[in-house]
């Protein structure tokens, strides 16, 4: 079938939202982060409503921030799964602890992110430690099954893909699409829309691409935007992710990854 095409002004006719899905995403949940979350949270529900969005778990953020044991933080992550917000495990410390020097997998490393590919050259039984470790500390804080798994940078290796297929994940998440790992299926495609803060360039290129996100993807049924707590430090940014979020909310319904399984 083909999709609905857009009326002269480039929006669909509200009708058709419904049919349509926005998943919303924070990233790189973690003590280190709360403020800018909380920040980044009350943004969100002012845009899409209340816990129209999921969050991403990092349980030992560079291994600066271990939840485990931090009974104030695990009250946040049952407050914020008690609202509805979708948990997803996010790695285990989100950073690159055996970077590739060459390859693919060095390009990746190199140009991709900044040291924060954890998942992108583990083998599959170190990917599946941290997995399982991982899944079961967040699991016993919230006293439910997490959403999925979604690797740090959206980057996974041959260990980590192999690895999925051996947890029981519900859903995994790459750059270009979202799938089940139980049963291989793709859910959704299409890019996420997300916004870099690390230099003025990568700003740059970040807004050029939400601007170009903007008019050309509201075609696609499923739009996926994700945000991060270093974007609260840059107006520019959160501007942009305010008229990103406006536009695709026009033309599609704010809803939760798990309504792809329906």
């Amino acid at each position: 079938m083909n999709a609905p095409l857009p009326s002269p002004t480039g929006r669909m006719p509200r009708a058709q939202a419904s049919t349509r899905r926005l998943l919303v995403s924070i990233h790189d949940v973690s003590p280190r982060s709360e403020g800018a979350i909380d920040a980044l949270a009350e943004r969100l529900e002012r845009r899409l409503g209340h816990a129209n969005f999921a969050m991403l778990v990092i349980p030992d953020h560079w291994r600066e921030a271990p939840i485990a044991g931090n009974a104030a933080f695990h009250a946040r992550l049952r407050q914020w799964a008690g609202q509805g917000i979708e948990m997803f495990l996010h790695g285990w410390c989100h950073r690159d602890e055996t970077p590739a020097t060459r390859g693919l997998a060095g390009i990746k490393g190199k140009h991709m992110t900044a040291g924060e590919g954890e998942f992108l050259n583990l083998t599959r039984d170190a990917a599946a430690a941290r997995m399982r470790d991982g899944k079961a500390l967040l699991e016993d804080i919230l006293g439910q099954p997490v959403a999925g798994f979604i690797a740090p940078a959206w980057l996974y290796g041959p260990g980590a893909l192999a690895a999925l297929d051996d947890l029981g994940f519900a859903l995994a998440e790459d750059h270009m699409k979202v799938w089940s790992p139980l049963s291989g299926k793709v859910l959704a495609r299409g890019p996420v829309v997300t916004w870099a803060n690390r230099s003025p360039g990568r700003i740059r290129s970040s807004l050029w691409f939400a601007g170009l996100a903007r008019r050309a993807l509201p075609v696609m049924p499923t739009l996926r935007v994700a945000v991060h707590p270093g974007d609260v430090t840059v107006p520019d940014l959160l501007a942009s992710i305010d008229a990103t979020l406006a536009r695709f909310a026009d033309t599609h319904a704010p809803s939760r990854y798990a309504g792809l399984l329906a």
